[in-house]
């Protein structure tokens, strides 16, 4: 009986948390929404949402303010923050280190380089213009998953092998990514290295419904290998697999989904680093490292980190907007060598 109690007490904390992090989400949206140069209150964010769907009278300047510049920003932010965290967490978890995020295995790398290829030589694989660089960003970032995903597989695909296969890919593209920007004109470069920067200006209403259709595809499927992440996670892969889990089967899985929801999102976004670092561990030190609660939480910590760093980097120096990448690295920075210095095994439980 004191068994029973004791677990209802740790999921009732848990699911808790999840409830407080999603009022949490709805209040930094609803603030992050109201706040920018053009000055609206919650009220009126609120008109202006419930107007374009219960009335037909609008507030024409409201209403463009609220739908056209700043809700696809900050729906955009929620998606790409839940992305990346649930990215994280599932990378961290079948290599079994806490610090490595989605960029470890060089997607974002590769993204850059395909990216800066469309930009400087015009080239790729569909579309023209704005088009032609996230197509070719997010076609990139599959390749270098996949080359990791095959290195990897040569080797018996262990965790070790997988992260260093990463970084050797990353730093390949890196030096492309480089060679480009040597030669390119000052206005090729300008474009290149903003795009690097991360930014949730370029959102638009069909990028959302693309990101939002494969997180929704991703995110039941990463639920399914929770129980699968735990048992990797404690264990070492020999003890995993007597407790029934295919672990080959579970990590290429895994990781190439996370790979997908990467590089889908900073195809649109540009490179937002450590919010798959940083929210997976902001998360863990709260609720434990349960995946059946850890994931989804992640989620929501993700979005919220976003929309919080989103919304300072575009009040801090108003009217100067600091790209997204640049305020989460202020935080994920610190946060990154706190864990270097005070990493232990007992963190996973």
């Amino acid at each position: 009986m004191k068994t029973y109690e004791a677990y209802s007490s740790f999921v009732a904390r848990k699911i808790l948390f999840l409830i407080f992090s999603s009022l949490a989400l709805a209040t930094f949206v609803i603030l992050a929404t109201s706040v920018g140069a053009a000055e609206l209150s919650v009220k009126d964010v609120f008109s202006a949402i419930l107007s374009r769907f219960f009335s037909a009278n609008s507030d024409t300047f409201k209403d463009a303010v609220v739908w056209h510049l700043r809700l696809p920003r900050v729906v955009m932010g929620v998606i790409a923050g839940a992305g990346l965290a649930l990215a994280g967490v599932v990378m961290q978890g079948v290599t079994r280190n806490p610090l490595v995020s989605p960029f470890t295995i060089g997607v974002s790398s590769a993204a850059a380089f395909g990216a800066s290829v469309a930009i400087m030589l015009g080239v790729g694989f569909m579309g023209t213009g704005t088009l032609l660089i996230i197509t070719n960003a997010f076609i990139f970032a599959l390749i270098c998953a996949f080359a990791v995903f095959g290195l990897a597989r040569l080797r018996g695909a262990s965790p070790e092998t997988l992260i260093l296969a990463g970084i050797a890919l990353s730093y390949f593209f890196s030096a492309l990514t480089a060679i480009l920007q040597f030669f390119a004109s000052e206005e090729e470069l300008m474009m290149m290295v903003h795009w690097t920067f991360g930014s949730l200006s370029r959102a638009k209403w069909e990028s959302i419904f693309v990101v939002t259709v494969v997180f929704v595809a991703v995110f039941p499927i990463l639920m399914r290998f929770a129980w699968d992440l735990n048992a990797m996670v404690l264990a070492d892969d020999e003890t995993a697999k007597s407790l029934g889990v295919n672990i080959t089967f579970v990590r290429t899985v895994s990781l190439m989904l996370s790979s997908l929801i990467t590089a889908t999102i900073i195809s649109f976004t540009g490179i937002i680093g450590f919010v798959g670092l940083v929210a997976p561990h902001l998360t863990r030190f709260v609720i434990g490292g349960d995946h059946r609660f850890l994931l989804p939480a992640s989620c929501l910590s993700g979005s919220i980190l976003i929309i919080a760093a989103d919304t300072v980097g575009r009040t801090l120096l108003s009217p100067i907007i600091l790209p997204i990448g640049i305020v989460i690295s202020f935080i994920g920075v610190p946060m990154f060598i706190y864990l270097l210095m005070t990493r232990k095994e007992e963190y996973w439980r």
